[in-house]
């Protein structure tokens, strides 16, 4: 196995949608040669007034804090996407490059629905690595590009020693109930082509290649039966 292969993966609760239920998840992945991977950062410290139907619970730096990690310890930051429940925390990772898909980045820069929190994920363009599409970003980790959600939305496949191959959908499938061939479209949703798009390429990779594991995005019943730091999977 190479050197800087995934080894690790934590998965981290840092707040809710109390009216649902939901919970707001971000995830660690640790390298064999010690890198410090974050995907997502969770919610803002003070939420939005656009976003009230959030609530903050123990944020993504008191989780690194319990495995001993510092936010300068982070050394990469991939960004699924720039809502407020998955980019609020970004600018407390000082000394990690940010991976976003470019479409997404050149959106956001004139979409309001990410103004909120524009201070997090507005970044010096030498710290951001724009992508486009399917990346594989080093041994065992790739992103697959998940339009629909929002433009340039990215899921994660991640390839774990022991675990095996994991899928981290995010918000391209964030309910278990939504991984079908058979979603129905009731005309309510602009975007529902696009997202019906993206589930079928991550069912199709499925059943390409052998999945041990897809994690959905916000899904309550599944997250009670997955680990969460400071256990992990390996």
């Amino acid at each position: 196995m190479s050197q800087n292969a995934v080894k690790r993966l934590y998965l981290m609760q840092v707040g809710s949608m109390p009216e649902y239920q939901i919970p707001v998840v971000c995830y660690l992945v640790q390298t064999g040669d010690g890198r410090n991977i974050l995907i997502d950062s969770g919610l803002p410290e003070i939420i939005p007034e656009d976003s009230q139907e959030f609530e903050n619970g123990q944020d993504v730096i008191e989780q690194l804090a319990r495995i001993g990690l510092k936010p300068h310890d982070i050394d990469m930051v991939i960004s699924t996407h720039y809502d407020g429940d998955h980019a609020g925390r970004h600018a407390a990772f000082t000394k990690a490059q940010y991976i976003v898909q470019r479409v997404h980045h050149l959106d956001a820069g004139t979409n309001p629905r990410y103004a909120s929190i524009r201070p997090e994920w507005d970044q010096p363009m030498e710290r951001i690595r724009l992508v486009d599409g399917d990346t594989k970003l080093l041994p065992g980790l790739e992103l697959i590009e998940t339009s629909g959600h929002v433009p340039g939305h990215q899921s994660v496949l991640l390839r774990l020693p022991k675990t095996g191959t994991i899928l981290l959908a995010i918000d391209a499938v964030p309910f278990a109930e939504g991984f079908t061939r058979d979603a129905q479209d009731d005309g309510s949703n602009p975007d529902a082509e696009a997202i019906r798009a993206s589930t079928i390429k991550l069912l199709d990779r499925v059943e390409q290649e052998p999945i041990d594991l897809v994690i959905f995005g916000h899904d309550t019943e599944q997250w009670e039966t997955l680990k969460k730091a400071p256990e992990f999977y390996e």
